[in-house]
C-alpha cells in the first residue's frame, strides 16, 4: 500500500474516532443549551481562524500582507452587502487577480 492510501485510512480512521467520541463521553444524555450555544460557534470560529491563518500568514510563520487580503477584503463587502455567494467569489477571485496583475 502506498504512502497515500496509508494516510488516507488512517484519517478515516481518526474522522470515525473523533465523531463517535462526542456520544460516547455523554452516554446518550442531550448536553444543556449553554454547550450547544458554544458547540453552534466552533464551526464558525474555527473556518474564520483558518481564513485568517491563510490569508496572512507568510513562510516560516511570520506575516505577509499581499493580494490576498484584497480578495478576502472584496468578498467580506459582498457579503455584508448580501450578494449570492457565487458573486462572493467571482468578486474576490477577480480583486485578487487584479492586485497580483497591478503589483507583479
Amino acid at each position: 500500500m502506498s504512502e497515500v492510501w496509508i494516510t488516507i485510512a488512517v484519517l478515516c480512521v481518526g474522522t470515525v474516532a473523533i465523531k463517535s467520541a462526542g456520544p460516547l463521553a455523554l452516554g446518550g444524555k442531550a448536553p444543556n443549551d449553554r454547550a450547544l450555544g458554544v458547540l453552534a460557534l466552533v464551526a464558525p470560529a474555527l473556518l474564520s481562524a483558518l481564513v485568517v491563518y491563510e490569508t496572512v500568514g507568510g513562510e516560516g510563520g511570520g506575516l505577509e500582507v499581499d493580494e490576498r487580503l484584497a480578495g478576502v477584503g472584496a468578498a467580506a463587502a459582498c457579503l455584508a452587502a448580501k450578494l449570492p455567494l457565487g458573486v462572493v467569489v467571482i468578486a474576490a477571485a477577480a480583486v485578487t487577480a487584479g492586485a497580483r496583475a497591478l503589483t507583479g
